[in-house]
């Protein structure tokens, strides 16, 4: 019987065409978003100014049916400027909740690193619990639910580093780079010609098509083998001549990040089953983020994502 998804799906299929042409040079950041949609995790994208971080989740909000927000991180920003606050009516004589920007399908965090920590904090109980406490009442989030971070690795002044435990409520953490001669150019032509003609048209995504293809994702097979194999990549960060580098090891969360991303990427290539090349392909975005290195290990030099990749070469598949 051929279990293969039913739909690997028109829908997505034409999702990823369109964030593709709006998005030249980034074909990993739309698998990443794409990713991210389907498994409900949220995404952290990293890199300089100018190269389509703030486009890229608008063109995504433009193609997925349901409401979007953007909030622009500063150094002043309060909690209430992301949960929402308690406003008095006077003519019920009583206070109403207004909510904030966080209750949306899609969430776009701009800069996140200038957000203070308590406004950090506030999105925490979001992304992790998808509610929102404000005094003795809580609220729940829409469902999706999907939150889209960017922070500038350059500028510092005026910024605040994630803390790990907000890190590692992203599924996938994405570096983005510098294009090359040709890719830049194809950027050129692609602004001009939108200048010119405006943004092409697209049929979006509904929210029943989502969440098909979500269910669909979820029943993407993991076999024992490879979910050893991930626990394996996990562990390596813990015990083994690799930990001597690493003062916070990954957590379960990521043996589950990890195998989640492994099935939706399957998914987005036809599959119904995960291979070990789909672990290895997200393995940097979805470990990297959640490891804290030695001093002795910074002082030499070494990066989290250069040490996963250090134990995927050293870690046997099968």
């Amino acid at each position: 019987m051929d279990t293969r998804p039913k739909n690997p799906p028109r829908a997505i299929a034409g999702l990823t065409g369109y964030l593709s042409q709006g998005l030249v040079g980034h074909e990993h950041l739309v698998e990443s978003l794409l990713i991210a949609l389907l498994e409900g995790g949220h995404l952290l994208v990293e890199g300089p100014p100018g190269l389509a971080k703030t486009r890229a989740v608008k063109w995504l909000s433009n193609a997925v049916e349901g409401s979007f927000a953007r909030i622009q991180c500063t150094p002043d920003l309060m909690p209430s400027d992301v949960t929402g606050t308690p406003v008095y009516q006077p003519q019920e004589g009583r206070f109403e909740f207004v909510p904030g920007p966080v209750f949306h399908t899609l969430v776009l965090v701009d800069e996140i690193n200038r957000a203070p920590p308590k406004v950090q904090s506030a999105l925490l109980e979001s992304m992790a619990e998808h509610q929102v406490t404000v005094g003795n009442e809580t609220h729940v989030l829409p469902d999706p639910f999907l939150v889209i971070a960017t922070q500038n690795p350059i500028e510092h002044d005026g910024t605040f580093p994630l803390p790990e435990a907000q890190l590692d409520r992203f599924l996938l953490h994405v570096v983005l780079t510098l294009p090359d001669l040709e890719t830049e150019r194809q950027i050129l032509d692609l602004v001009i010609a939108e200048t010119q003609d405006g943004p092409p048209e697209f049929q979006q995504m509904t929210l029943a098509e989502l969440q098909s293809a979500r269910a669909e994702t979820q029943a993407v097979h993991v076999a024992p083998e490879l979910r050893d194999y991930i626990v394996r990549l996990v562990t390596a960060t813990r015990e083994g001549p690799f930990a001597e580098q690493i003062e916070h090891a990954v957590s379960p969360r990521g043996s589950l990040a990890l195998a989640s991303a492994s099935r939706a990427r399957a998914y987005l290539r036809g599959r119904d089953f995960a291979l070990p090349e789909d672990v290895a392909a997200v393995a940097l975005d979805a470990l990297a983020h959640r490891m804290v290195l030695t001093w002795r290990a910074i002082a030499d030099g070494k990066k989290p994502r250069e040490l996963v990749a250090d134990i995927l070469n050293a870690v046997e598949p099968l």
